[in-house]
């Protein structure tokens, strides 16, 4: 048995548990927006945050780095052959993505013009638009607001700016341009310079 783990925000930078492979790819028909409300990790009730979620997009893909979780008994530095490891693992997941209300599984490619995808079925938590099921979900706006919000948003894991510098270095560093990515960390940095 083997779990892999869609990492396209936090993740991708800062898994928070060990693992045994760690894949760069890409999903298809998504793409990564900044429209999920934060209340408890980087924003808080009164003011949240904004984090990414996946957002279904036609001919669009979403770069990301993933994990493998590997259950078949190799012995490797990282591996993990007790099942009630990788309970804990999940139960870990949950708690840190319990704001997303969806689950999925999704095909990792690695190649754009393959046919097969590298992994079937890795796990991934999406935020869905549903305000009934989903009361964090703030949707979209211009990149200037979300930048403000984004400025002016702290929660208990650090200030709202952080987490998009972060995920904007992660991604350049596997080698990945994600333009609202981009706009935003720059927009954040224009803010703040002004404010200063």
């Amino acid at each position: 048995m083997a779990i892999w783990v869609f990492g396209y925000g936090s993740l991708i930078s800062k898994a928070g548990f060990n693992y045994d492979e760690r894949l760069v790819g890409f999903i298809k028909g998504y793409r990564r927006v900044f429209y999920q409300g934060s209340t408890d990790h980087r924003g808080t009730p009164e003011f949240p945050g904004r984090t990414v979620t996946l957002e279904p997009a036609e001919g669009e893909i979403c770069t990301v780095g993933s994990c493998l979780q590997d259950l078949k008994g190799r012995r490797s530095r990282n591996c993990i052959d007790d099942f009630d490891v990788i309970n804990l693992k999940i139960e870990y997941l949950e708690v840190r993505e319990k704001q997303y209300d969806r689950k999925e599984y999704v095909d990792i490619f690695t190649e754009l013009n393959a046919a097969t995808p590298a992994v079937s079925g890795a796990l991934v938590y999406i935020a869905s638009p549903d305000k009934k099921v989903n009361v964090n979900y703030l949707g979209p706006a211009s990149v200037e607001d979300i930048a403000r919000q984004i400025v002016q948003a702290e929660g208990p894991s650090g200030p709202n700016r952080e987490y998009l510098f972060v995920l904007e270095n992660a991604l350049l560093q596997i080698g990945s341009k994600d333009e609202h990515v981009i706009d935003l960390a720059n927009e954040v940095r224009r803010i703040i310079s002004e404010e200063n």
